[in-house]
């Protein structure tokens, strides 16, 4: 069976993304957004705590006003969970043509078209908008057969009768632990939660760090892993991905280390391990950035590199458009001939202002 040819594929379902799904859907263009998270808003709903209000924020200097009314917050500030849910409902209300729980890849050239390489498989696209903001959650780099790990919590009762491990030293990582040691107490699961950091020393704000105590004292079974290191993924003899983390590591006369280790299934694995920014998938596509250099940026710091896009926000590459919190602070702006820094404050009205210039841009060349 022939695959169906986009005239857009969109990479992300944050503010930009879903209106761009949108925007596409009102103007009659064929269209797919693709998002690695189990919903749309996965970024927002992962970064923002819970309860934190949601603005209608415009910048002062921005005469626009938000091009996509129906996505706008609203002028009286909501928490976050409202506003996600607001989105949800809205997106299933027009019917939007969104794969979730699918990893952007890759992206090659064809003659006429571009190749979308996911986990799922290829799609085809005549244009691609990526909109998958900037907050990436980083990879857990181990030697071996290591199938990815979870990087958010989606559902801590799903570790409800599991030796779970978690990687990281901070408030998310210690929120997660908190949320799977509830879950297990409300289960009466007496496995414990294992705790592991690279450093000797967990860094935990004094809010989260009550909030751990508590849950502890309620009867979670939590255990420390200062100074481990993850090291190994690998597939036992029954067929199961799994992680071994190395736990201790003692240095004999003659030289010899030996370590004590402990394996862990992948599906009991959470890594949260921070985010890095979109300039490693920027590279890997190759679409070019610039270095900033002293007295060029006033917004970035000498030496930051920033992607080169033209007024449609159309990046070197023919047909590859980024929008959103990927730009964000600042982008280098091809403009009259010269090149010059532009700000772009990481907000919902820049995001989803970006998606309706790209959208018109692409309007216009596809007509």
């Amino acid at each position: 069976m022939e695959q169906q040819m986009y005239d857009v594929l969109i990479v992300g379902g944050g503010p930009a993304g879903i209106a761009c799904a949108y925007l596409c859907h009102r103007n009659d263009l064929s269209y797919l957004l693709i998002e690695q998270g189990k919903s749309v808003f996965q970024g927002i709903a992962n970064t923002y705590p819970e309860g934190k209000n949601v603005y209608p924020s415009r910048p002062k200097e921005s005469p626009e006003p938000f091009l996509v009314e129906e996505l706008r917050p609203p002028d009286k500030p909501v928490a976050v969970e409202k506003y996600i849910q607001y989105v949800q409902h809205f997106v299933q209300h027009e019917n939007l043509n969104i794969r979730a729980e699918v990893q952007f890849e890759d992206l090659k050239d064809a003659r006429d078209h571009l190749i979308v390489q996911t986990s799922v498989g290829n799609f085809t696209a005549r244009k691609v908008v990526l909109a998958f903001g900037s907050s990436i959650p980083r990879e857990l780099s181990v030697y071996g057969d290591a199938k990815m790990v979870a990087k958010t919590l989606d559902d801590p009762k799903k570790y409800v009768g599991a030796r779970t491990l978690v990687i990281g030293g901070g408030n998310t990582a210690a929120d997660v632990i908190i949320s799977i040691l509830r879950a297990k107490r409300e289960a009466g699961d007496t496995q414990s939660v294992y705790w592991a950091h690279v450093a000797e020393k967990f860094d935990v704000n004094k809010e989260t760090a009550q909030r751990l105590g508590e849950e502890i004292l309620l009867g979670g079974n939590i255990r420390l892993l200062p100074g481990a290191i993850p090291r190994i993924g690998e597939v036992d003899q029954e067929g199961v991905d799994r992680l071994v983390i190395r736990v201790n590591e003692f240095t004999q006369p003659d030289g010899i280390e030996i370590y004590h280790a402990m394996s862990f299934p992948m599906k009991s694995v959470i890594a949260c391990i921070g985010s890095q920014g979109p300039l490693p998938i920027f590279d890997k596509i190759g679409v070019q950035t610039i270095a900033c250099a002293e007295g060029v940026c006033t917004v970035a710091k000498e030496g930051d590199r920033l992607i080169l896009l033209n007024a449609e926000f159309e990046s070197t590459r023919k047909g590859v458009y980024v929008i959103g919190g990927a730009i964000s602070p600042s982008f280098m702006k091809i403009s009259g001939g010269s090149i010059q820094e532009q700000k772009h404050p990481n907000l919902i009205y820049t995001a989803i202002n970006d998606a309706f210039h790209v959208v018109e841009a692409v309007k216009r060349k596809l007509a």
